[in-house]
């Protein structure tokens, strides 16, 4: 947007933003906030700080800076105003979990570390942050944040005070991360949506074990060499010689990869399914869902742990269903999902929400490079969250009014 159309926005900004920050309790930090949000969604290469002041004519870099990195609102109240006022517009088929990285030169960015950076596709020093999303197939909204703090952060308490890393923050894994976002939303209100998410995230049993422990839906993308057995495999229980333990239950084959299982019996087994329309025709491909039994260690652990131990339990694996694509022209299937959904679920859906993931991709194009998200020069956890916080209210914003059929078109 130009400074015209901004201006244009002034009274519809205002009131959005009295809305979303009336939990910020000074009028002057709530206009602070107004001016920030104009900064992002105007026309401009950087984001950052500096640049945004000198294009705005109420810009004051000090003052901005002051409200970013030492002002102590509580970004998470107005992330949860943000969610309330925005989901019910988007209404949302899904909940997205992903994770989103910046690259950073030094050490002293808060969480900042060599790590995979999915910004650069290799190992790399950045911060990744893990993020919930509420999306459909026209709109999503980032629902909540966290900043994931490496493991060599933990103890490093010179970087920690210099950086402002809470006492109460500590290492913790994405996918636990993930989780903790989960219960914040449905400790806000919002009505929980199929949780969707990459193998990232999918191929982790705890986590899936989380979600059905929660009783929340999934389709979540995993490897090819994850381990299940078909899904009418019966385990059976050696006898017993009298002395000694009794023998646990067991499968009499080995398990096979989900690679092996999605190609039995071959192409004959998938259909063609057209999910959605994109921009250069319908989006189709062939798909197929059988039952499976996933297997291996953690994936006995936690049967075993629902019924009160291994003496309870009957060597029976859980099962879930198997979504798998083969495109015209592959050799072998590509992709594969597991969920909990019933495999007597319409294909057409399972796909669907399977592929609801692009979305999110789209949104975090926009967040970055028109408004600002990778932009942020601070080093301070408080810093990183507040100006996330403050991209998502822009996104939120400029969301709604797409979504508003009586808001003109922009230019």
């Amino acid at each position: 947007m130009d400074l015209g159309e901004i201006e244009q926005l002034r009274g519809e900004l205002a009131a959005f933003v009295a809305e979303v920050f009336a939990s910020v309790p000074r009028r002057d930090q709530r206009a602070k906030g107004d001016c920030y949000l104009r900064g992002l969604m105007l026309d401009g290469r950087r984001k950052s700080i500096q640049p945004m002041a000198e294009r705005l004519p109420d810009g004051d870099m000090q003052a901005l800076q002051q409200f970013v990195n030492q002002s102590p609102w509580d970004h998470t109240a107005v992330l949860r105003a943000v969610a309330l006022k925005t989901v019910a517009a988007v209404d949302p088929q899904v909940w997205v979990i992903d994770d989103v990285s910046f690259p950073k030169d030094g050490k002293m960015s808060a969480g900042v570390a060599r790590q995979w950076c999915g910004a650069l596709g290799k190992q790399a020093n950045c911060q990744v942050a893990v993020s919930l999303h509420a999306a459909c197939d026209t709109a999503s909204v980032p629902i909540s944040w966290r900043l994931f703090l490496p493991k060599e952060w933990e103890d490093d308490a010179g970087r920690r005070a210099r950086a402002g890393i809470p006492d109460e923050v500590g290492h913790r894994e994405k996918w636990r991360l993930a989780l903790d976002l989960i219960d914040e939303a449905i400790g806000w209100g919002l009505t929980p949506k199929v949780i969707v998410a990459d193998a990232g995230y999918g191929q982790i049993t705890a986590f899936r074990h989380g979600l059905a422990e929660r009783g929340l839906d999934f389709v979540v993308a995993v490897r090819s060499d994850e381990s299940a057995h078909p899904h009418d495999a019966v385990p059976t229980t050696p006898a017993w010689s009298g002395s000694g333990r009794r023998p646990a239950a067991r499968y009499r084959c080995a398990a096979s990869s989900l690679r092996d299982l999605a190609a039995e019996p071959g192409r004959a087994g998938y259909r063609r399914v057209t999910w959605r329309r994109g921009s250069k025709g319908s989006m189709r491909s062939r798909f197929r869902v059988r039952d499976v039994r996933p297997a291996g260690v953690t994936v006995r652990r936690y049967a075993m742990a629902r019924v009160g131990g291994a003496a309870g339990w009957d060597g029976v694996l859980p099962a879930v269903t198997l979504l798998t694509e083969w495109p015209a022209g592959a050799a072998a299937p590509t992709e594969y999902w597991l969920t909990s959904l019933s495999a007597g679920t319409p294909l057409r859906r399972l796909v669907r929400l399977a592929k609801m993931r692009w979305r999110i991709e789209h949104d975090y194009r926009e967040m970055k490079h028109g408004l600002g998200l990778d932009h942020f020069e601070g080093r301070t956890w408080r810093g990183w969250h507040h100006h996330a916080t403050l991209v998502t209210a822009a996104h939120a914003f400029l969301t709604l009014r797409r979504l508003d059929p009586k808001a003109p078109a922009p230019a």
